[in-house]
């Protein structure tokens, strides 16, 4: 019986580090002086891992996130980290428009530019509404980003050479998106997916529009991360994930390499509106490319932020 056990230790040891091996490592050593990033959600998990990762090169970094004790922690854990002082909280709740349109207004009235804005706050498939009565997958994954980067896109067009940033998942490709019902929200893994495909729609038409101006985007999707998304569930289903997660999902600082390295290479700038995995373009799925949709979605999202 020992011996069936050290084989299978041994496999899965193997295929783990032959899985690790194919990802890759944004090994670009661009320093980024001088320039402003704003993260969402950056006090837990990819985004802040970012956070480290970009206030190590040299940028003042602004992490916006709505649980205040997490994030005066975080801010702390950062700046030791990167051993940068350059690193500060400001308050968001992407569940919350009148909150998302108060934040912009302080940020532009404090910050005198943005460079880069990474969208990685998420919500997970759960079955909540927003105060604004917005699906919560739907409306803090796609909508609060949505009116975020619209407020703020003169300071990153004044900004530029600029880039944004919005962080995707590969389960975009389980779903569709329904122009009859976009606030869907009755089985909480398709409203998750429907986000988040959102998210990649969101990203090309951004491109389509701000072509020549200065600004590039990119959609990413991480990989599957070892984050704090499942305290939103049950304890027994997080006893259960947190047993999964340690078995094949990967570290927060490896999930946010390619955010980095959309944050900083020059090769990605060349695919402006690219999805982009292990700090490489890759291929969506041809329903994911329909420029009409995005077109579509963009403007079905001004008229439910009220932009328009």
């Amino acid at each position: 019986m020992y011996l069936l056990y050290t084989i299978v230790a041994s496999l899965f040891t193997f295929f783990i580090l032959k899985w690790l091996k194919k990802r890759r490592f944004c090994t670009d050593l661009k320093r980024l002086d001088g320039k402003t990033v704003l993260i969402t959600g950056g006090s837990s998990g990819i985004g802040k891992e970012t956070a480290v990762a970009l206030a190590m090169r040299g940028a003042r970094v602004v992490i916006a996130c709505r649980d205040v004790e997490n994030a005066e922690k975080a801010v702390r854990e950062i700046k030791f980290k990167s051993h940068s002082l350059n690193v500060l909280y400001m308050e968001l709740d992407l569940a919350n428009m009148s909150c998302i349109r108060e934040f912009c207004k302080r940020f532009l009235q404090k910050e005198k530019r943005l460079d880069i804005l990474v969208n990685n706050a998420g919500m997970p498939s759960v079955l909540d509404w927003t105060d604004d009565g917005f699906s919560m997958c739907f409306g803090v994954n796609h909508l609060g980003h949505f009116l975020l980067t619209n407020l703020l896109l003169p300071c990153l067009k004044e900004s530029a050479p600029s880039r944004v940033i919005t962080l995707t998942c590969s389960n975009y490709k389980y779903q569709r998106l329904n122009f009859q019902d976009l606030n869907y929200n009755l089985v909480p893994f398709f409203t998750y997916c429907r986000s988040k495909l959102a998210n990649i729609y969101f990203s090309q038409e951004l491109a389509r529009i701000t072509e020549g101006k200065g600004l590039t985007t990119y959609v990413v999707h991480p990989g599957f991360v070892q984050s704090g998304w499942i305290c939103h569930f049950s304890f027994l289903f997080r006893m259960l994930m947190q047993v999964i997660m340690w078995m094949f999902f990967v570290p927060c600082e490896l999930g946010a390499q390619t955010v980095v390295y959309c944050a900083v290479s020059d090769e990605a700038a060349q695919h402006s509106g690219g999805y982009f995995v292990d700090c490489r373009p890759a291929t969506l799925r041809p329903f994911a490319r329909d420029s009409g949709v995005a077109k579509k979605l963009w403007e079905a999202s001004e008229r439910l932020v009220k932009l328009v």
